[in-house]
């Protein structure tokens, strides 16, 4: 049996950093907001990625932002106390003992055990939840979901003093309404806002699609970049639907609170997050404000 192995000379390795470089610069100092969801958050492998890839970027000099939600998670602990998920219109029905659990698995299991790894493989990390310091204020809004919270007011100073102190920052998705009580938070909006409060250079969605798709069976056709004329266009035309509706309304929501970049990516490619941020082939759909043209494929 043959085995093919691909050796990486020192002057390779060498070429790599050096094409990097630009793009070290670019976000050196920088606020990037990770969206840390999907395959990537479930399966071991992809999660030791990138969690990896982050310490790196905080190594270099990126002000590595990580915002994560857990709804498998909760899934399971609802069931083993014997709870059967509800949804309506995607989002969760959160009663009184859901909302326990929720706060449970996401602000103490899920966010603790991201810091854990961070810190094993020698970032600083700290986690707190959209609830500490009065960081994401929310209210709710369809008495048929319970306590789903929609935002309100974010208060990114929480976030802004353990940047300066040289942590990643590790947020769970929940707030609380004006009574104090518990809100589960949709975490791509969450990102979103926690993105724009920060006027952050990028945030970054991962997900388990290559990114936006003119034909979503047909990955060659993944859009590259896209602006917001551009997402309206494809949305009268059917190319936006869906699933996807939602999450490109929490992308060009961020762009109008005055992120830069907004990125899809695929989190299930290996280090799509160097990928996309440190080399030129990028891995995802990108959203500026504005382009021309307004939206490029392939």
């Amino acid at each position: 049996m043959s085995e093919h192995i691909s050796i990486l000379s020192n002057a390779d390795r060498a070429q790599v950093l050096v094409e990097a470089l630009p793009y070290i610069q670019k976000y050196y100092g920088k606020i990037i907001v990770v969206k840390y969801g999907g395959n990537a958050m479930i399966n071991e492998v992809l999660k030791h990625d990138v969690m990896r890839d982050m310490v790196l970027m905080s190594l270099i000099g990126v002000k590595v932002v990580l915002v994560h939600g857990g709804g498998p998670e909760i899934s399971g602990m609802l069931k083993r106390v014997g709870k059967e998920s509800q949804f309506v219109d995607g989002l969760r029905v959160t009663d009184e003992e859901t909302s326990e659990i929720v706060q449970m698995v996401l602000a103490g299991k899920i966010n603790k055990s991201l810091v854990a790894k961070l810190e094993m493989l020698g970032g600083r990390a700290m986690g707190i939840s959209g609830m500490d310091g009065n960081l994401l204020k929310a209210r709710i809004v369809d008495e048929r979901l319970g306590y789903v919270g929609e935002i309100d007011k974010v208060d990114a100073t929480p976030i802004l003093d353990l940047l300066e102190k040289g942590y990643i920052p590790v947020v769970s998705t929940i707030g609380c309404d004006e009574t104090g009580h518990v809100c589960n938070i949709n975490a791509d909006t969450a990102a979103a806002a926690i993105a724009g409060a920060l006027k952050a250079e990028a945030l970054i969605s991962m997900t388990d699609t290559v990114g936006l798709l003119m034909d979503p069976n047909d990955p060659s056709t993944l859009i590259r970049r896209i602006d917001l004329k551009g997402c309206e266009e494809l949305k009268e035309k059917g190319v936006i639907s869906g699933g996807m509706i939602p999450k490109v309304a929490c992308c060009t929501d961020a762009i109008r609170d005055g992120v830069r970049k907004v990125f899809i990516i695929d989190g299930r490619v290996p280090h799509a997050l160097l990928i996309e941020c440190l080399t030129d082939e990028g891995a995802g759909t990108m959203f500026k404000k504005e382009l021309n043209p307004h939206y490029s494929v392939g």
